[in-house]
């Protein structure tokens, strides 16, 4: 069970297979069982034949995992697996607790939808422990936001989403939201406009085929 990979001069934690969301682009709506971790470099991991989780993994096993790790040679560690690591936001909060005391940047790649997940605002609870928060915007509206995305709480998430990376950036958390290039130019501009109007910043991410 892969619960933590390298990539470029990152760790990566692999929390979960569940999301809220079944997006149209995401690698874990394509038969994910059967994808490799093509985007894993380490040698340690290269003879991984699944990245996909048979169970998730404890706490205890995560920090365990972490602790073979010489966790001072990374930039950051980030929460980002197949899934949305805050369908497990209290997991996710005990780990960044430990690694705080080791040291590290810690950042968290998700969907943005954590308030809704849980029927609380969570951000009071990531202040502190989480120094960038990176949400997936996706796209300029709510309604061409959940034709791609398709989330469990329709386009109710898109806007809690742009209210969570608000109340983010708020509590002094680096908030980036982000797309993939494939939408139009003027979507793109449309969607920085609306980072930048809730306190955060634009990233452009590649899309993997």
């Amino acid at each position: 069970m892969i619960i933590s990979y390298e990539l470029g001069n990152s760790l990566y934690i692999n929390l979960t297979n569940r999301c809220s969301n079944a997006c149209d682009f995401c690698l874990r709506c394509a038969k994910p069982k059967q994808v490799k971790p093509v985007w894993v470099t380490s040698a340690d991991l290269s003879g991984a034949e699944e990245f996909w989780l048979e169970r998730e993994p404890s706490v205890s096993e995560i920090i365990d995992d972490l602790k073979r790790r010489d966790l001072k040679k990374y930039h950051e560690v980030v929460f980002c697996g197949f899934g949305e690591p805050f369908m497990r936001f209290d997991e996710c909060v005990e780990v960044a607790k430990w690694l705080k005391t080791q040291g590290v940047k810690i950042r968290v790649n998700t969907n943005g939808q954590a308030n809704l997940i849980h029927g609380r605002d969570v951000t009071g609870e990531m202040a502190g422990l989480f120094d960038t928060v990176s949400i997936s915007l996706n796209n300029k509206n709510a309604e061409e936001y959940n034709n791609i995305c398709h989330s469990d709480y329709g386009e109710e998430a898109y806007n809690a989403l742009l209210e969570f990376g608000e109340k983010c950036a708020a509590r002094g958390i680096k908030t980036v939201f982000t797309v993939v290039d494939i939408l139009p130019p003027e979507d793109i501009q449309k969607c920085r406009e609306i980072a930048e109007s809730r306190g955060g910043t634009l990233r452009i991410r590649k899309y993997i085929n």
